[in-house]
């Protein structure tokens, strides 16, 4: 059983591609014999082929996947097979099944669920493994426990069709958004608006979630080989122009105006959010030990994307964090509770509520809000968007500037301004806007 057999069909990747091409998940792949009772099969997508072998043992067909066919990619002998390194893994699986016991299962199970390629994504996202590296493992598990398996955890992935998914994936963007409840409480929602911004928020989040899936399922496709092909998924797509938030932020008014109605123990934390951009979660976790005084600096040693990233402080925000540490050791951390214990999870809403009804800001911000109150400051004084990117943690400037390159100074609106002449058409009287005289001395 140890030679190396010979097919027009299947020897070669020119050959393989005059196949015809398969275009449903069950579709019997081009068979090859090999010895009796083993056959090597080629499953040919819109992306290349994948190798399976089928075995007749003990009365009946055995099937398996054993890996991609080197149509685009070089092979590699373990995920990129050869016609010939196909070959020699069939012949491998079939020993296997050949010496296992009667009432073992095949080698390579058949009929996978989207549990399934949802748990081993989950354990590949852990370790690392995957493109994201697993720097959001908490977010990306909430999402799958609740919005994916609820309705697709048992599908087998054979039975994935773009029809049933574009159906669920559209019924996520009519969904009424969740609120915060308590573990093992029953789901509450609020009412879902109509207005267009309530909209787009909800067809993001249900591109999010989709986004989490096909992630999922390509990666239990192309390493875990739970199934063939990826027809049934691949040409599912998210909801177009929805991510480009309408961005809120502070003007410096209403920004003095909320650190001074905040309460005074959390009033720090709010100062020092407004100074850096940090993160609620990565303020809480600050110790002395992360600020530099003589560098003006701060640093976050674990961020969102899991690297340490570098703030850079004014001569204003370097004072504050001065306060904020004398007669503290390095270990210790910067913003505790009076009882002093640090922030926890969610102990920022309140304080912040309150603050922003004192302050007469409505609707309420979220502590996020403040983060882009910083981002926008920046880039309202002309700070470059890459400049942004680095203080603020983001991997490049694209997602900078899709928040914050509105508010850039503008060579094309400077020029606009200081070349055109007034037109003298407007109603002219004693009428000046507040927000012009906010900058004033207030005497």
């Amino acid at each position: 059983m140890a030679r190396t057999v010979k097919s027009v069909d299947l020897g070669s990747k020119a050959a393989r591609a005059r196949l015809p091409r398969h275009t449903e998940p069950g579709q019997e792949p081009h068979w090859h014999f090999l010895d009796r009772g083993l056959s090597l099969g080629y499953w040919r997508g819109a992306r290349g082929g994948i190798w399976r072998v089928r075995a007749y043992h003990e009365g009946k067909y055995r099937k398996g996947v054993l890996g991609l066919a080197d149509d685009v990619l070089d092979a590699d002998g373990k995920k990129v097979l050869s016609f010939s390194q196909a070959q020699a893994q069939a012949r491998e699986w079939f020993l296997q099944v050949d010496r296992a016991p009667r009432s073992a299962p095949t080698p390579r199970r058949v009929g996978h669920t989207v549990r399934d390629a949802l748990a081993a994504y989950l354990k590949a996202y852990e370790d690392g493994e995957t493109k994201d590296g697993g720097r959001a493992l908490a977010a990306t598990r909430s999402i799958i426990n609740a919005h994916i398996l609820p309705d697709l955890g048992e599908l087998r992935l054979a039975e994935l069709t773009p029809v049933r998914l574009k159906a669920w994936h559209r019924r996520l963007a009519r969904l009424a958004p969740r609120v915060r409840s308590k573990h093992g409480q029953a789901i509450k929602t609020r009412d879902a608006k109509d207005d267009p911004e309530s909209q787009r928020k909800r067809r993001a989040t249900a591109n999010r979630i989709l986004n989490t899936l096909k992630a999922a399922l390509n990666w239990a496709w192309r390493e875990e080989h739970m199934i063939s092909t990826d027809e049934g998924w691949r040409s599912v797509t998210p909801h177009r122009k929805v991510d480009v938030p309408i961005i809120r932020f502070l003007g410096d008014d209403e920004t003095i105006r909320l650190v001074n109605a905040t309460p005074a123990d959390f009033r720090p934390m709010v100062q020092a959010a407004l100074f850096t951009g940090c993160r609620y979660g990565e303020l809480c976790a600050a110790r002395v030990s992360d600020f530099d005084e003589d560098a003006g600096m701060l640093t976050v040693p674990k961020s969102k994307s899991g690297a340490a990233r570098h703030v850079t402080l004014t001569a204003e925000a370097t004072k504050f964090f001065i306060r904020a540490t004398v007669n503290k050791q390095d270990g210790e951390l910067i913003f505790t509770r009076p009882d002093g214990r640090g922030w926890r999870k969610s102990e920022q809403q309140r304080p912040l509520a309150e603050a922003c009804k004192s302050a007469k800001i409505q609707p309420a911000i979220s502590f996020h809000i403040l983060r882009h109150c910083h981002g926008s400051r920046l880039a309202r004084n002309g700070v470059p968007m890459e400049v942004i990117a680095k203080q603020l943690g983001h991997a490049d400037s694209k997602i900078t500037g899709r928040h914050y390159a509105h508010l850039s100074p503008s060579y094309v609106s400077e020029t606009i301004r200081a070349k055109t002449p007034s037109l003298g058409i407007a109603d002219t009287d004693n009428v000046e806007s507040l927000r012009l005289a906010k900058g004033q001395s207030r005497g």
